[in-house]
Parts: structure tokens; sequence; C-alpha cells
């Protein structure tokens, strides 16, 4: 069985849409397991609002690969819908979903190919 892990920065709002997509995960098939254990796929729901976003985000994809070396990193939220690119740059991320594609975030891991650089925006197609 997969496993999936997630960090959320930010709003209440983020809390909520991230146990939204844990429960898409669930249905799909994966164990939901805590942050700092080994999973296959690390999700983690940005925010904007603070002028750390950048330096935070890049600090939690290094953490989650520090404990699985291997996994597949998508980064989705506020902060993801606003710089798409800035976020893809960061070495370690696989994917970037904008707000009206972290819903079907199950849809577009279709396996778990590392850096395939994959933006999801309603401002990019996919690459």
């Amino acid at each position: 069985m997969k496993k999936v892990a997630f960090y959320t920065l930010g709003c209440k709002l983020n809390f909520s849409e991230t146990s939204t997509i844990g429960r898409l995960f669930t249905d799909a098939g994966y164990a939901v397991v805590e942050f700092q254990d080994q999973a296959d796929v690390y999700v983690i729901n940005t925010c904007s609002v603070t002028d750390h976003a950048d330096k935070k985000c890049r600090k939690v994809v290094k953490e989650a690969l520090k404990y699985s070396p291997n996994a597949f990193v998508t980064i989705v939220g506020c902060y993801a819908q606003l710089k798409p690119q800035e976020i893809a740059d960061i070495e370690g991320v696989d994917m970037v979903l904008g707000a009206a594609e972290k819903f079907r975030i199950v849809e577009y891991i279709t396996d778990l190919t590392k850096n395939l650089k994959q933006l999801f925006t309603s401002k990019t197609s996919k690459k």
C-alpha cells in the first residue's frame, strides 16, 4: 500500500482542504501517515499570506526528502497558484497544483516518477 503524508501552512481553510485531499488519497487506496514517517507521496499545502512562504516551503520540501529521499513531492495551495514556476524550481518538487487542480491531485499522480516538474494551474498548462 502506498503512503501519503501532508504538511499544511496557513489558515483554517488550508487545514480543511488538506483534510479533504487526505480523503481523496484514502479513497484511492493510500494510507495516510505522519509527515515524519516515510511516505511515497508528500503533499504540502502552502499559504501566500506570510512573507516567508518561499523560505518555509523550501524548508518543508527538504524535510520531507530527509524522511523519504525518493518520495514524490507535490505543492498545492495559494502560494502554488501565485508562483507555480518559482515553486517548480525548488529542488525536489515534482508537481505543482493550482487552486482549481488541487482536488484532482490523485488523477495527476498516475505514477510516482520523480522530477517530471509538472505544473497544473489555471494560469499554466501541463509541462
